[in-house]
């Protein structure tokens, strides 16, 4: 299907922006929010194609904000994260022309088998050592560990995306030997390459709904604004519920229960 070809109703709007507003919160929480937030346009009828393309607009500006912060924090180590995102474009955009050459039907099928694994991944946080107390050295080990999870990781995210961030954070705690706050500042600017790389290609190619895209974006930063500025005592019991009724709501949707 064309994008040209798609009609936006006020229902789109409806179901993808509190959802996407709730994607913004969840992340900000306790991550996930991709997990939300791919769904969300797949509940609203999307192609799996267009969801997915749309879906980098609004992550790639909820990403931005998150890195600018770990940025200002000085949790980046840039001579890490220069190699790394050279590799990370290289990936995201292989996996970004892999992603719009599969035929949509292969491609929903794809989906809902990632989509159970990744969740999977993203509510287990015992997959991430806690090293906070020790000193990293940045050997040669270290780079190619780097180098490898950005192309790897980069190319998957450029073709589908959720977890992306969480997958980084593991290579780079269990492999890389890093800490938790630097490993997820390090995922944060491979995160915002790849999701730039990929959003490039698709709008080049026409699969994103700019007007959708632009109003899921601004929900998902209020969302991850207000949750990252909220004092929310046990916040992170409402992460995995939220995360498995989007994914209920989507396995409804599949089996044409509404």
């Amino acid at each position: 299907m064309n994008v040209t070809d798609i009609i936006l109703t006020p229902k789109v709007f409806l179901i993808v922006c509190p959802l996407l507003f709730l994607a913004g919160l969840i992340d900000a929480i306790g991550g996930g929010g991709g997990l939300i937030s791919l769904p969300a346009y797949l509940i609203a009828g999307l192609p799996p194609h267009t969801a997915v393309a749309t879906n980098k607009m609004s992550s790639t500006c909820g990403t931005t904000l998150a890195t600018i912060r770990f940025i200002k924090n000085k949790l980046v180590n840039f001579k890490l994260a220069v190699p790394s995102v050279i590799f990370a474009i290289i990936g995201s955009s292989i996996g970004a022309h892999l992603s719009l050459i599969v035929p949509s039907k292969v491609m929903m099928y794809v989906l809902i088998i990632i989509l159970p694994i990744t969740a999977f991944f993203v509510l287990n946080k015992k997959l991430f050592p806690d090293r906070e107390g020790e000193e990293v050295t940045l050997d040669k080990k270290t780079y190619l560990t780097a180098t490898i999870a950005a192309f790897v990781i980069g190319g998957y995210d450029g073709f589908y995306g959720p977890g992306t961030g969480t997958f980084l954070i593991i290579a780079f705690t269990v492999f890389a030997k890093l800490g938790i706050k630097k490993a997820n500042a390090q995922a944060k600017v491979i995160n915002l390459t790849t999701n730039i790389t990929s959003l490039v290609i698709f709008l080049l190619n026409g699969q994103v709904l700019i007007p959708l895209g632009l109003a899921a974006a601004a929900c998902n930063m209020v969302g991850g604004y207000l949750g990252a500025g909220m004092v929310m005592k046990n916040g992170s019991k409402i992460v995995r519920p939220s995360i498995l009724l989007v994914l209920f709501l989507l396995f409804l949707k599949i089996i044409g229960v509404y």
